[in-house]
């Protein structure tokens, strides 16, 4: 058992019966404790200590806004081996498989729009000092310096053909977006895997170690990948729910774009963090930027 769970079980005081693993959780770790006196919580030790004040200010707010998220029970702040951790409560649920349940894909689509319509204080994220907001607040400059940030790893990785092609394309679709459309929460990984239910009922979202205060358009990619594509009756009860709790963009317009995007920084993404050990999701991504760029393999 990896010692910085133990710390954190020292550190909260638990008594645990049995420590199980939580598999999908690709970059935090996360268990669950089973307890000595009954029930289970779980512990999340993030990537680093940003991700820890940032998930843990997210997860209060988000409580406080009564939306189905996991109530954080506890905080250690961690010591020099260990980036900290979150002590989390159970929610009685587990992740989203592969669905055609029109009526569950209304409530993801409206709880989507639940949590869209919650306010943040600007662009930014939450800190361990308190709401960091961007330069100047403006989310598209943001956006371009993100891309910026991803073109080196990105270059290491992809095909000199497809990485060119990528600098082109963004220069041409980037001045085309409409006015965001925030500041509001948005979640950056909203996907099945991250989604709770039981008996086909819809209990809570996890994961929010990613989260900001941004623009709803760069919120849809991963519905669009693992939910909405090739089942147009999902994505049709997706948007009725949505659009039961607050307008949405144009989806023709930004989703393109922001799946594009969203591609790119996965691929540096997996530079970062190891490419063999992300290699699935390194293709999956390389598979979107050729269909958006239209590259086919000519360099």
């Amino acid at each position: 058992m990896n010692s910085c769970i133990l710390r954190a079980i020292e550190a909260f005081g638990l008594s645990a019966h049995e420590i199980r693993p939580v598999s999908d959780s690709f970059s935090s770790e996360v268990v669950q404790i089973v307890l000595q006196q009954g029930g289970s919580v779980y512990i999340k030790i993030p990537y680093n200590r940003t991700k820890l004040y940032r998930e843990y200010s997210m997860l209060n707010r988000l409580y406080e806004y009564r939306l189905p998220v996991p109530r954080v029970l506890d905080i250690w702040e961690g010591d020099e081996q260990t980036n900290g951790a979150l002590l989390l409560m159970a929610i009685e649920g587990s992740p989203l498989q592969n669905t055609d349940d029109v009526n569950l894909a209304y409530s993801i689509g409206a709880l989507h729009a639940e949590l869209h319509s919650v306010p943040m204080p600007g662009y930014g994220y939450d800190g361990q000092d308190g709401f960091r907001y961007i330069e100047q607040q403006d989310w598209k400059s943001y956006i371009r310096r993100q891309f910026d940030s991803f073109k080196a790893p990105c270059r290491e990785l992809l095909p000199q053909g497809l990485y060119d092609a990528c600098l082109s394309h963004f220069d041409s679709v980037f001045t085309k977006l409409p006015a965001p459309d925030g500041p509001c929460v948005i979640h950056m990984d909203f996907r099945p895997g991250n989604l709770l239910v039981n008996e086909s009922r819809l209990v809570g979202v996890i994961d929010f170690e990613s989260s900001r205060g941004g623009s709803s358009e760069c919120d849809f990619t991963k519905m669009d990948r693992y939910l909405w594509q090739d089942r147009p009756s999902m994505k049709h009860a997706y948007l009725l729910g949505y659009t039961s709790i607050r307008s949405i963009l144009d989806l023709d317009l930004v989703l393109p774009f922001y799946s594009f995007y969203d591609s790119f920084s996965s691929v540096g993404w997996c530079k970062q963090r190891g490419l063999e050990k992300n290699r699935r999701f390194y293709e999956e991504s390389v598979a979107v930027l050729c269909h958006e760029t239209g590259w086919k393999g000519k360099e």
